[in-house]
């Protein structure tokens, strides 16, 4: 019979080792590292350059709150938020109803339907440069649009789509509108599909109609995603930059009348004379006002939740 181990070569055995117990971190660190080198870092150094006088081709030097003393007393940068913000006020509410009532009318189990549903989501699979072009053909004062308006004489001149600032950035919105509708409505036929169907069949019984049943029934069950899509839609409204510059070319409208934010962002940063430090400060006044509208929308789930 074999003696049991005495208390001393009990003490010496210590805890069991744990030679993996690094492995995760390992198979953490190259996305951590991506994420550093074109995340973070990039972040950091945006708000360093901010409170310089950096260019392009040189280094800046500390000027503290000047950029931003700069930018609320610039015409520009209060006509760039001002188109921002009316894009993201124009825009989100149809991102967040329009596709929504084409999900509900995609979900009908008619012969065909799956064609109609590829067909609107075309557009989000395009890219955004051919889209813009697509719309440009369209919109501009020989394209399609003016041309059918001049043959059948319901206008005696060419709608200014594109020649006109209010106008251009109004057709900007509808690029962005028709191009988001099939993207959001992937959104809403998720959410359409985990609403109880005895709900529907409970209010038809009540005797409401489709359409008391939609008001009644389907945005209740789909109030948190649409919450969702409106935090999501108005992010990307205060990027919107390619349709921008697609439509209205380099100048952003006559007389840049229809930039918005990261238009603006790219006309003070871009070129050999690039003011660096001031359109970093613009762009973390942009990140400021994307965030306020992100905790909102946060904030606006928590209560509904």
């Amino acid at each position: 019979m074999t003696a049991a181990p005495g208390p001393a070569a009990a003490v010496s055995a210590g805890p069991p080792s744990r030679p993996g117990r690094w492995a995760p971190y390992l198979f953490l660190a190259p996305g951590l590292l991506l994420v550093l080198l074109f995340s973070i870092w990039p972040f950091l150094n945006t708000v360093i350059l901010s409170f310089t006088d950096a260019r392009i081709l040189r280094g800046g030097r500390f000027t503290g709150l000047a950029n931003y003393r700069r930018a609320f007393a610039d015409p520009d940068f209060w006509l760039a938020t001002g188109n921002s913000v009316l894009y993201l006020l124009v825009v989100v509410p149809c991102l967040v109803l329009l596709p929504l009532a084409l999900a509900v009318l995609v979900r009908t189990k008619i012969p065909g339907i799956g064609f109609f549903r590829s067909a609107f989501y075309t557009p989000v699979i395009a890219s955004a440069v051919v889209v813009g072009l697509m719309w440009q053909w369209v919109l501009r004062s020989d394209g399609l649009i003016n041309t059918v308006f001049r043959g059948l004489h319901l206008v005696p001149e060419p709608v200014p789509f594109l020649t006109d600032s209010t106008m251009l950035l109004v057709s900007a919105m509808i690029v962005t509108v028709w191009k988001g509708l099939g993207y959001y409505m992937v959104f809403y036929l998720a959410a359409l599909g985990n609403v109880p169907v005895s709900l529907y069949e409970a209010a038809a019984l009540d005797g409401a109609g489709a359409v008391r049943r939609f008001f009644s029934v389907t945005v209740p069950q789909v109030k948190p995603m649409m919450l969702l899509v409106g935090t999501l839609s108005a992010i990307s409204a205060l990027r919107v930059f390619t349709e921008i510059y697609i439509l209205g070319g380099e100048s952003g409208g006559p007389g840049g009348g229809a930039r918005t934010l990261p238009f603006l962002i790219r006309q003070v940063g871009l070129g050999f004379s690039g003011e660096t430090g001031y359109a970093s400060a613009v762009s973390l006044l942009l990140f400021l006002l994307t965030l306020v509208f992100s905790l909102l929308g946060r904030r606006l789930s928590r209560e509904e939740g």
